[in-house]
């Protein structure tokens, strides 16, 4: 079960999310059609607003569409994180 703590990036509609395990893979997904052969990825596309998602080593940075609120994200991110990673 691994943990995703959020931290601001410099644009303010991405959140750099630090994990306590490394990803096996970069993870590089524009759409939920990309994301569909990774169970991760479909879980945090699953929360309204998620435009983008890109993961390397111990982080993942979700973009969001402008607008989009945080909180239903970062709960899927943490969700996601705990059942897939």
């Amino acid at each position: 079960m691994a943990t995703a703590e959020p931290s601001p990036s410099p644009n303010p509609n991405a959140l750099r999310f630090q994990l306590d395990v490394t990803l096996p893979d970069t993870l590089s997904f524009n759409s939920e059609a990309e994301a569909a052969s990774n169970p991760f990825a479909q879980a945090v596309f699953a929360a309204p607003g998620v435009a983008a998602i890109f993961g390397v080593n111990d982080f993942v940075t979700v973009t969001r569409t402008a607008g989009a609120a945080w909180e239903p994200i970062v709960e899927a991110v943490q969700a996601a994180a705990a059942e897939h990673l």
